[in-house]
């Protein structure tokens, strides 16, 4: 131990989700903790991504609501957009939840340094600290990384805040922008082109990729472009751009063997990658494979004796719910407790534009190249009560099962949602994944009427052959 150093039970670098949910399950399990953060608590997902991202996607929500006031009744005049407004309410909803993470963590004992956390060898952690102080010296029994990540770009598109933006950029553009090109058709890329389209931006999605949504289910993916296009919004798939030419205010994308697009600004969203270039690990057997991401087991564990990683600098879904798992399996297993592995699989996924999208467990695809004779049922919201209530009917429910011997649909593989609330909607489906359970087994709860969820129990009910709406 070098003399110097303070000495905890638990040493987390990195204060997101992964690293924070760490040292509060520790905490609450009597371990003495340290964080080091260097920029954030609460990191990407509190700061610059769900949180911030899903207040903009409200506003537009309400905005909508507001302009679409008449058909209910109700007269309300066309509603304006105060985009001042609307980022100081989104920095102030930002700011009380990176506030409340710190009343938790002091509340919890958990000490916390701001600087740049570095690992060496014999779970010995430098910090540097934000302030230009002294270096500080840390010794722990476990170490747990959650460096988190961070935004990638692409060669010919520098990232000037004005014209070109990243996710962290957009989130405080200072004005609506008229017209954006939206580079990347991922969950991130089609939350951002819906709320800028509902505030009257012209927008037009490039994916390089032969479908916008990889990984979704291809019946929701398809809703959601068909939304999309029916809204103005410009699809355009399989395709690759070279570059923008600046000028007039704004700029020119070019696509290749495509026609260019002109737009106000570019919106680069094609993932983020693992930030662990500066962690130190010198003398260390923490490995980093050759695309950034820490190498774990299906505990969390490094190949350095007790050091663990959690969050999006390993590569699994790069989702702040699994960050919090992630970061109670490395506590369970520094314990002694033997956790049981996460199924990565069959996490839970939301995505919020709009229409939304909820899934877990297999889609229709997947299932089928995994080897499984499956049956499926949907259902769309176009029938369903509520949603004629509301005034919100686009999309569907649709259930994948395992086919049985006897033909009938058995063990319930996956659940996709697309349409009003689905990431609310989606718990009852996760539980019937997770579990294992059949068809009849969920067949048989009552559903409330009139909800949306009940359109669920209605897809369900349509696999056991027999039907009530």
């Amino acid at each position: 131990m070098v003399p110097t150093a303070e000495h905890y039970d638990v040493v987390v670098i990195g204060g997101g989700p992964g690293g924070y949910a760490s040292a509060l399950y520790g905490a609450s399990a009597g371990l003495k903790i340290a964080l080091v953060e260097k920029r954030w608590l609460g990191g990407t997902c509190l700061n610059v991504g769900c949180i911030p991202a899903k207040e903009l996607l409200e506003s537009a929500h309400v905005y909508r609501t507001v302009a679409t006031a008449g058909d209910f009744g109700v007269r309300a005049g066309t509603p304006e957009i105060d985009w001042a407004a609307t980022q100081k309410r989104k920095q102030a909803v930002v700011d009380e939840l990176v506030a409340g993470v710190a009343t938790l963590l002091k509340g919890r004992k958990v000490t916390v340094y701001d600087g740049h956390g570095r690992l060496h060898a014999g779970r010995t952690v430098t910090v540097d600290p934000n302030d230009g102080g002294e270096r500080i010296t840390l010794t722990a029994d476990a170490v747990i990384i959650a460096a988190g990540s961070e935004t990638r770009t692409l060669p010919g598109f520098e990232v000037d805040g004005r014209i070109v933006m990243t996710s962290d950029e957009v989130l405080s553009m200072p004005e609506v922008p008229g017209s954006a090109v939206v580079i990347g058709g991922g969950a991130i890329g089609c939350e951002f082109a819906s709320m800028m389209s509902d505030l009257g931006t012209q927008v037009t999605i490039l994916e390089a990729l032969p479908k916008i949504l990889p990984g979704v289910d291809k019946d929701a993916s398809q809703v959601v472009e068909r939304s999309f296009k029916k809204r103005g919004i410009e699809v355009r798939t399989g395709v690759r751009v070279t570059g923008h030419e600046p000028g007039d205010g704004g700029t020119v994308v070019h696509v290749e063997d495509g026609d260019p697009v002109k737009a106000d600004v570019v919106v680069v969203s094609v993932g983020r990658k693992p930030a662990t270039s500066d962690l130190g690990l010198d003398g260390t057997a923490v490995e980093v494979d050759e695309r950034g991401f820490i190498v774990v087991d299906e505990a969390c564990r490094t190949g350095e004796d007790g050091v663990w990683a959690v969050g999006d600098c390993i590569d699994t879904p790069a989702l702040a719910h699994v960050g919090f798992a992630e970061g109670m399996v490395a506590i369970r297993g520094i314990l002694g407790e033997d956790p049981q592995p996460i199924d990565y699989g069959r996490v839970p996924w939301g995505i919020y534009c709009r229409p939304e999208v909820a899934f877990a467990g297999h889609s229709e695809e997947s299932a089928r190249e995994a080897g499984y004779d499956v049956v499926v049922a949907k259902h769309r919201f176009s029938a369903n009560s509520r949603a004629k209530i509301i005034g919100e009917q686009e999309g569907l429910v649709k259930v994948i099962a395992e086919r049985t011997p006897d033909g009938r649909a058995g063990t319930i593989l996956g659940v996709h949602m697309v349409g009003p609330w689905v990431t609310e909607q989606l718990g009852q489906g996760y539980l019937a994944v997770n579990w294992e359970a059949t068809v009849d087994e969920v067949a048989a709860f009552i559903q409330p009427h009139p909800t949306l969820s009940e359109l669920f129990g209605d897809t369900v009910q349509d696999l056991t052959g027999r039907r009530l709406h």
